[in-house]
This record gives C-alpha cells, sequence and structure tokens, in this order.
C-alpha cells in the first residue's frame, strides 16, 4: 500500500517545471525501495487491504518499475520538444499506478478493474504522441480488440462469485467444467498476450506508438495476459486439462508462421513486433501444460522478452530519430557510421534468437522441455520456432548494420550517454539474471 501512495503522491511532480528528470529519480530509488522491501516466501507477503506480493507479482511489479523509469529515459525528444511533456509524465504516472495495481491486487475483481483501465492510458500515448496519422487507427484496433474479449470475462467474474461466494485468489476451491465460461475468462488473455488469430491489433499498435508506448506494451502491457492466465487456469483445470491441446497448437503453429512473417518485413518496429508475437506464443504453449517446468519457464520468457523487446524498440527508435524512417531500405550500413550502436544492435538481437548467456535462453530450455513432456510432436514446430527466431533476429542486425550506405541522405549525430546508458539498463538485467535462475523458478 506504501508504494501505492507513493506513486499517487507523485502526480503533483508531474506538473512541476522542469520535473522530468527528478520524476526519473524517484522511479529509480522505488525500484530500490521494492527490492529491499520484500522479503518473499511461497505465499503472499506485505499483505495489506486488497493488495499483496508473492513471486510472480513481484518479478511483474519490478519489471513494470523497471520499464517506465526506462520510458522516462528514452522520451527525451518530448521533453526536448516542451510537447506536452508534463501532460505525458502524468499518463506515464497513471499507466504504472494502474499496473501496479493489477499485479499486486488479490481479488480477481479489482485485478479486472485495473487490468482494463490499463488501457486508457496505453491509449492516450498512442493517440497522442505517435508519429503517424494512421495512429488513431491502431488506438481503434486495440480497444476494440480488448473491449470485446473483456466483457464476457466481467459476466463470467460474477457467475463465478455466484458460485463461490468469494472472488479472493486464495479462495479459488471450486472447478468450473463449462467450456463457455473457460472461453470467456481465458479469451482477454489471449488477445492480451496476443495468441495469434487475435494478435493484428499488436503490429498496428506498436508501429503507430512513441517509443515509449512500443516499450510498455512490448515490456508489461503483453505480460498481463500471461500473468492473468497463471493465476485463474486454477479454476478451470478439470477441463483445461482437455480443451488445452487447442491453444497449445495455435500457440506453436502461430509462433512459426509469425516467424516466417518476421522474415518479409520491410519496417524495423513491425519485425520486432511480430517477434513478440513468436515469443508469446511458446509462452502461451507452456502455461497451457499446466505443469510446473511450463509455469516456471512462461514466467522467466516474460521477463526476458519484456528486456530483450522493450531494448530494441528503443533501437530502432534511436535510428529513427537521425533517419526519420523506420524502413529497412533506408537503415543501410549503420555499423559505418554508427558502429558502438552497432554492438548493441548484436547484443539484443543475439539475445533476442536465445543465445547464451541471456535469460531468453533459460526460458526456452524450459518451455521447450515443458512441451515435449507434454507432446513429443511439439518438437517439430520448437524446432522451427527456434531455428526462425536466429534467422529473423540475423535478418534483422544484418540488414541494418550491412550493406551500401548512401551517405548523401544521412546527417548523422553519434550516440549519446543517455541513450548507452538507456541499452545498458536493458541488457545487464537480462544478461546477469541468469547468473540467479533459481530465484525465478522456485515459487509454487
Amino acid at each position: 500500500m506504501k508504494f501505492l501512495f507513493t506513486l499517487v503522491f507523485m502526480v503533483p511532480l508531474s506538473f512541476i517545471n522542469m520535473g522530468f528528470w527528478l520524476n526519473q529519480c524517484v522511479y529509480m530509488v522505488l525500484i530500490f525501495l521494492f527490492l529491499v522491501e520484500m522479503s518473499l516466501g511461497s505465499m503472499y507477503c506485505n499483505i495489506s487491504y486488497f493488495l499483496g506480493v508473492d513471486l510472480l507479482s513481484y518479478i511483474m511489479i519490478l519489471l513494470s518499475f523497471w520499464i517506465c523509469s526506462l520510458m522516462l529515459m528514452a522520451s527525451e525528444g518530448i521533453f526536448k520538444s516542451n510537447y506536452f511533456y508534463k501532460l505525458y509524465l502524468f499518463t506515464l504516472l497513471v499507466l504504472l499506478i494502474s499496473l501496479y495495481s493489477t499485479f499486486a491486487s488479490m481479488n480477481l475483481f479489482v485485478f479486472y478493474l485495473f487490468f482494463e483501465f490499463s488501457l486508457i492510458p496505453t491509449l492516450i500515448l498512442i493517440v497522442g504522441w505517435g508519429y503517424q496519422p494512421e495512429r488513431i487507427q491502431a488506438g481503434v484496433y486495440l480497444l476494440f480488440y480488448t473491449l470485446v474479449a473483456s466483457l464476457p470475462m466481467m459476466v463470467s467474474i460474477f457467475y463465478y462469485y455466484n458460485l463461490n461466494g468469494s472472488l479472493d485468489f486464495f479462495f479459488f476451491f471450486k472447478s468450473v467444467e463449462y467450456f463457455m465460461f473457460y472461453l470467456c475468462m481465458s479469451m482477454v488473455f489471449l488477445v492480451k498476450m496476443p495468441m495469434y488469430f487475435v494478435h493484428l491489433w499488436l503490429p498496428k499498435a506498436h508501429v503507430e506508438a512513441p517509443v515509449s508506448g512500443s516499450m510498455i506494451l512490448a515490456g508489461v502491457m503483453l505480460k498481463l495476459g500471461g500473468y492473468g492466465l497463471m493465476r485463474l487456469m486454477q479454476m478451470m483445470i478439470p477441463l483445461a486439462v482437455k480443451v488445452n491441446v487447442v491453444f497449445i497448437v495455435i500457440g506453436l503453429v502461430g509462433g512459426f508462421f509469425v516467424s516466417l512473417i518476421c522474415l518479409r518485413q520491410g519496417d524495423i518496429k513491425s519485425l520486432i513486433a511480430y517477434s513478440s508475437v513468436a515469443h508469446m506464443g511458446m509462452v502461451l504453449g507452456g502455461i497451457m501444460t499446466l505443469n510446473y517446468w511450463g509455469l516456471s519457464g512462461s514466467l522467466v520468457m516474460m521477463v526476458a522478452h519484456g528486456l530483450c523487446s522493450s531494448g530494441l524498440f528503443c533501437l530502432a527508435n534511436i535510428s529513427y530519430e537521425r533517419l526519420g524512417s523506420r524502413s529497412f531500405y533506408l537503415n543501410k550500413g549503420l555499423i559505418n557510421i554508427m558502429p558502438s550502436m552497432s554492438l548493441w544492435w548484436f547484443l539484443l538481437s543475439s539475445s533476442n534468437m536465445a543465445a547464451p548467456p541471456s535469460l531468453n535462453l533459460l526460458g526456452e530450455i524450459m518451455l521447450i522441455n515443458s512441451l515435449i513432456s507434454w507432446s513429443f510432436f511439439c518438437m517439430i514446430f520448437l524446432s522451427l520456432i527456434s531455428f526462425f527466431s536466429a534467422a529473423y533476429s540475423l535478418f534483422l542486425y544484418a540488414y541494418s548494420q550491412h550493406g551500401k550506405l548512401f551517405s548523401s541522405l544521412y546527417s548523422f549525430s553519434m550516440g549519446s550517454v543517455r541513450e548507452y546508458l538507456l541499452l545498458f539498463l536493458h541488457w545487464f538485467p537480462l544478461n546477469v539474471l541468469i547468473m540467479k535462475g533459481e530465484f525465478l523458478v522456485l515459487w509454487s
């Protein structure tokens, strides 16, 4: 509760003159306090009236704090151009409050409330600070995909309350064996992840969003889907054992198709956005196997993907700020003019294809274990997804860094210290957390 109050009382801080970097410092202090505060057991700790944290919530909240502070660091352009930056800070703060409340809530209805509310600041970020006029269409896609799936969930929450008598996660004892209930309850999370077939809002939203919008979408918003499924699958286990095969197949086959789509992209942000769909397809498969390897592997993969994908969007934005284009056909030969930035392209692209020592590797190994122990036939699509993730990551790196440079087109400045720090703060936890891998799997 004290962290929630800290965030609420930060609202005046958003509106003071020259408060941009002060907000950044406060976020960093909050991250430090949150790290120090929690003494984690397997059950909930730090319980207040409606909030509490277990390991799953803790890691997701920490990821939210981390990504939001890095979003500020990436958005210096908004501050320098004085483009409603106070309103931007306020929107970011409201988004962080809603994410914190979503992950920390111990009641299903409170979770649902803030889960839906987090959509509004994201929409304002995309429509208010996006780059192209198409951002309106992207916002409408984002809004209606989520709303159409989420209203049936509200009805199923009321139904479950009538059946169970409580909506606290701790008292989810009754299992429901109705397919319609299963579909209504999980569909909103499948859209948010996003599962193949309901993923079309994601590339649109990413491409039109400002860098901060892309970072929060890739870093945290996609994880809401996985988090919700992990929390709520326990109330549907008897039916899920029979039905989940459909979603595992869609996750894996869809992941393979999306990997092929990645190889045909002409837009850097679009490629990174589609690669998110492929990675989250594996996460969906891991959660749906309902075994320990799968849940732990999904958690690891969500953290890894949040850091890696967010870092790649930062890199795409660094190029975009200098070239004014995200097209692969203009982003060529960048190694000639920014060799130091080329190193970061390499490090984050290699992490994206699960090269050691990144956390993605640990996540993929655990998910492969989980899915193959569930069915040996998963081996086919898992190997294809792994191969093509390497293919499109190499394509992203080689096409943007190598090739003939049309020097007359470019007016380049070298990377600033802020940009290198931003990229380091994405890459460092991504590759160092693997040394503390047991911390991410000791939850039950």
